[in-house]
């Protein structure tokens, strides 16, 4: 057997008690859906409350605005009481620090011009000194056999 249920929308208004609710489930970080369902409202509902008054939309900004500053609060203040873990979620998440992952080794060198022609110099002398002394060596090879018999 079938059974009818009554239906009658609902007349959407943004009242107080209503924008409460949004920005309560708003600071506790629900989005879409869950903080719809969660203020009381169905899914479709909120998004028509937010097409037609745009105070709803700026109750669930302001409801996340105050979730986040209660929680920097809370991670400020443990940073500063020295949890080390709470320091370094403030840096990495809110200053953007990463921790090195590589060394980097920076070495610097300078070049004087002067330095660089006196070893370029010396390099050209070398070569010289040793070309010279391979001309002036003499090789004596052995006559062949026929030879040293001929000369005999």
């Amino acid at each position: 057997m079938f059974q009818s249920f009554h239906y009658e929308p609902r007349k959407l208004e943004a009242t107080e008690a209503r924008l409460e609710a949004i920005m309560k489930a708003a600071k506790l970080g629900l989005k879409g859906d869950s903080l719809a369902l969660a203020a009381g409202m169905t899914p479709t509902e909120y998004r028509q409350l937010i097409l037609f008054d745009p105070i709803a939309e700026y109750a669930e900004l302001k409801g996340r605005a105050e979730g986040e500053r209660e929680m920097s609060e809370v991670l400020h203040l443990a940073a500063k009481e020295g949890d080390a873990k709470a320091a370094l979620a403030v840096l990495q998440h809110q200053h953007g620090w990463v921790a090195k992952q590589q060394l980097s080794i920076d070495v610097e060198q300078r070049i004087s011009i002067t330095a660089a022609l006196e070893q370029a110099q010396a390099r050209v002398i070398d070569a010289l000194t040793l070309e010279n002394q391979a001309a002036q060596t003499v090789e004596f090879k052995e006559a062949p056999i026929k030879e040293k018999l001929k000369a005999a």
